[in-house]
């Protein structure tokens, strides 16, 4: 079998198993048990310096949600797509979608609130809650090497560095 064939095989057999997983949950906790996770010597946390009140929030999912008008992320490399999708807080869900094959969309396309909380975090700042909140960005959480590197070294820094020019205080981050 040549290698693009070869490719296509393994991306049919990976969404397979991401359909299976969500399907029958206790089959990718079996799974999870023999992942191996990155480790880092440290934790890159910062305590917050102000009252939440005062802060600028910006969420960031690994879910694959983007604009229609954005390109979708790469379903095709079996190793994940390392890019990432800005999106302003104020696009309407209708505006939305999801491309990622890992898991079900199905509730996230009924209420995209459930892993992309825009509507909470607005509340919130209306409420006084939090100060204001930046515009999302969106990640695909499937990310094997080579991209992980491309994530870690590329994507991840140029959003960090969006982040503070935004003068964001904190992160809440929705894994999918």
């Amino acid at each position: 079998m040549d290698q693009p064939e070869s490719n296509k095989v393994w991306q049919r057999l990976q969404r397979a198993t991401g359909q299976l997983f969500s399907q029958i949950p206790v089959l990718a906790q079996v799974w999870a048990r023999g992942y191996q996770a990155l480790r880092f010597d440290s934790i890159p946390f910062t305590p917050l310096t102000k009252p939440l009140p005062e802060c600028r929030i910006a969420l960031v999912t690994t879910g694959g949600i983007h604009r229609r008008d954005q390109p979708p992320f790469n379903m095709a490399d079996a190793r994940g797509d390392a890019s990432y999708r800005r999106i302003s807080t104020t696009t309407p869900d209708a505006e939305l979608t999801v491309t990622h094959d890992y898991y079900n969309h199905d509730d996230v396309r009924r209420d995209f609130n459930i892993l992309f909380p825009r509507e909470l975090l607005h509340n919130l700042a209306q409420q006084g809650q939090i100060g204001s909140l930046s515009d999302c960005y969106s990640f695909m959480g499937h990310i094997e090497p080579p991209h992980r590197t491309t994530l870690i070294q590329q994507t991840a820094p140029e959003v960090a560095v969006q982040l503070r020019q935004e003068q964001v205080d904190a992160v809440l981050l929705t894994p999918a």
